[in-house]
């Protein structure tokens, strides 16, 4: 009877000590997701304020580039777009397919305002319009901030990733639900350059 005790006690302290472990996985797996959510927060902060310049830059250069309304209505567009995959995005940052959406998006929004730029130079008004020089200085501006904020997002996700992938959490991260997480790169090497938005 007392060897079954001894039995008995060494497996509770090896169950409670195995639960420990397991519960610590879980607890830092759930500390580096909350760490890229709020990653992804930051980004989307940012994009929120591209988002709003977009229109103002697009309703200070119509007035000058009356023949160019399809340009200015693809950057409308592409705008809109990449809106609605931010809000898909900032909904659950762990959705893969969320984030790819927001990724396709913005380079679309990226070259459409690329294409805007370059049409502009063609208007020597528009690029000496105060108000316009305001905007695209608020937006290089902004463009830098989401490129600090798109790279502290990646290192979180890589943080996290790799921790959900090393061994034995790998095994535990599948049973408890956490999914590998998107970075949120720029897939063509065109778009990897912020729109040039100077008027100097």
């Amino acid at each position: 009877m007392k060897v079954l005790l001894i039995v008995l006690g060494i497996l509770v302290v090896l169950a409670i000590i195995i639960g420990a472990w397991v519960a610590g996985i879980y607890n830092t797996l759930v500390a580096l997701r909350n760490r890229f959510k709020n990653a992804f927060a930051q980004i989307d902060v940012q994009l929120k304020r591209r988002y709003d310049l977009i229109p103002n830059l697009v309703e200070t250069a119509k007035g000058y580039m009356k023949h160019e309304s399809g340009t200015l209505e693809a950057v409308i567009k592409a705008r809109n777009i990449a809106y609605a995959a931010s809000q898909t995005a900032a909904a659950n940052p762990a959705d893969g397919n969320a984030m790819k959406g927001l990724v396709s998006a913005e380079s679309g929004l990226t070259g459409a305002l690329s294409r805007l730029m370059v049409v502009s130079e063609q208007y020597p008004d528009l690029k000496a319009n105060q108000n316009m020089m305001q905007l695209t200085e608020e937006l290089t501006s902004t463009e830098n901030k989401v490129s600090f904020a798109r790279q502290a997002y990646n290192d979180s996700v890589m943080q996290y990733n790799t921790t959900r992938e090393v061994f034995p959490n790998v095994i535990f991260a599948g049973m408890f639900g956490f999914l590998p997480a998107e970075l949120f790169h720029i897939e063509d090497p065109a778009e990897r350059n912020a729109p040039k938005v100077s008027f100097n």
